[in-house]
């Protein structure tokens, strides 16, 4: 764990690198948003097997203004609906908090962070997880010179009638793009996704845009109820294939 500068104060990072390659080894670097879950260890492990593919990984706590990562993340697994309510009860202020104003202003501070380190090579990457796929579609649009590839899972909210909705930013961008939506998902239903497909297609972008049959929302994160082996592995092949065509 580290800490970065970020546009209102420090924020916490987790930055992971491949064990197997030198530390000063220039690679191409990754930035991970979170989910709403904070950033715990389900979030480093995924880092941690990113950059065994050869990239370093930046995942900051995007939540760095409402508290420490340990203060804003789950302290438990989150097994049954009732932990999941307790949970969002107070989650769902600091998402609302994040506008997209100060969320812009974060990932400029965030991709600085990443590119700036002598061991990061650019262009990059950047995923994100249930509302970070939200994060990840706004620096592929505001950083275009820099970000090459994004992915977003599970994410809710990435085309809908909002005047600041992350799909209408998709003209700016010139990543190659990947998304891998929640089955039935309340928060990016099968209409939305078609938006975003049209929105993708209209941007003239290269994308895959795909619901992953009987996945949940939030699927793939391993200390919830709702976590999918199956789906979770089809996403990690998908997207070390993403980075791998157009990071290298």
């Amino acid at each position: 764990m580290l800490e970065v500068a970020a546009a209102d104060g420090t924020a916490e990072a987790w930055l992971a690198r491949p064990t197997a390659l030198p530390e000063d080894a220039p690679l191409p670097g990754v930035l991970l948003f979170m989910d709403a879950l904070g950033l715990r260890p389900r979030i480093f492990d995924m880092a941690d097997r990113i950059a065994s593919w050869g990239y370093v990984v930046l995942a900051p706590n995007v939540f760095y203004r409402n508290g420490t990562a340990a203060e804003t993340s789950t302290d438990r697994p989150l097994d049954s609906e009732e932990a999941r309510r307790a949970f969002f009860a107070v989650a769902s202020r600091r998402i609302s908090a994040l506008t997209t104003k100060l969320a812009l202003r974060d990932i400029t501070s965030y991709v600085e962070a990443l590119t700036s380190r002598p061991e990061v090579t650019t262009p990059i990457g950047v995923v994100g997880y249930c509302m970070g796929a939200r994060l990840a579609v706004r620096a592929a649009n505001a950083h275009p010179d820099v970000v090459a590839a994004c992915g977003g899972f599970h994410g809710g909210g990435l085309a809908s009638d909002a005047a600041d909705s992350p799909h209408l930013g998709l003209p700016a961008a010139r990543a190659e793009f990947l998304f891998g939506h929640a089955d039935h998902d309340t928060s990016m239903n099968a209409e939305a996704v078609v938006r975003l497909d049209e929105a993708l297609r209209s941007a003239g972008l290269t994308a895959t845009n795909e619901i992953y049959e009987g996945a949940a929302h939030g699927y793939t994160m391993a200390d919830t109820s709702v976590y999918d082996d199956a789906a979770t592995e089809r996403h990690f092949t998908a997207l070390r294939e993403l980075f791998d065509r157009t990071l290298r």
